[in-house]
């Protein structure tokens, strides 16, 4: 039997105050197993961030729980949650969000510190995950000097950097070309491979059909 290493329990999530409120998500409960590949599609607008968003901890349910290989995350403090998502999620967004002043080695090593990894260990790490998404003559280069698909093939490795056992990504190929994204997609596909947990928020259904467990969001519900 599969462990399951993320459970939502009857996710609620309101926004606003007084009589204007908005329910972006109205009560759903899921479960993913460890080593699975996930994705979560639906229309724009209908929830699907927001699920994602309290799945990694980056934001906190109105009511519910969210479970991390069977900790209760919505009841821990500010500072053992960034714990918690520093050893155990990594997150890959659309727009890459890389730090435009240091180089593609440097933002690498910059998600390490959070993970508490030795300082003479992180160069090396650094360049081995490099070397995992095809970018090791990229190491000295700054963002900017990189094409969209290797920017976000050096956000995989950043997520990466802390060893976490769940990944996390919100339109990863939602900014790429058809070329980046097909290079994009090959390298996660190889990270899942790994034993990776890998779940993607996308409008893409040909990677939906790739997937071994569709979540479908509509209005704040899930689809059965």
């Amino acid at each position: 039997m599969c462990k399951i290493i993320i459970r939502a329990e009857n996710l609620t999530k309101t926004y606003g105050k007084s009589t204007v409120k908005t329910r972006a998500l109205k009560g759903i409960s899921m479960e993913i197993p460890s080593g699975s590949f996930s994705c979560i599609i639906g229309k724009s607008g209908h929830g699907k961030s927001t699920l994602m968003h309290l799945l990694g901890g980056l934001d906190k349910p109105t009511e519910g729980s969210v479970y991390i290989d069977g900790i209760n995350i919505t009841k821990l403090s500010d500072n053992k949650l960034a714990e918690i998502r520093a050893k155990k999620i990594g997150f890959v967004f659309q727009f890459f969000n890389l730090l435009q002043n240091l180089t593609v080695l440097e933002n690498i090593q910059a998600a390490m510190m959070f993970g508490c990894i030795p300082q003479k260990e992180q160069k090396e790490k650094a360049e081995t995950l490099l070397k995992l998404v095809g970018l090791s003559d990229k190491a000295d280069a700054k963002p900017s000097e990189l094409s969209g698909g290797q920017q976000q093939r050096v956000s995989i490795a950043r997520a990466l950097a802390n060893a976490p056992d769940i990944l996390l990504m919100d339109e990863p190929t939602g900014n790429l070309d058809s070329e980046s994204e097909e290079e994009v997609l090959k390298h996660i596909f190889d990270i899942h491979k790994m034993g990776k947990t890998i779940v993607i928020v996308t409008h893409n259904n040909d990677l939906a059909k790739k997937a071994e467990i569709i979540f479908e969001i509509c209005n704040g519900n899930l689809k059965n």
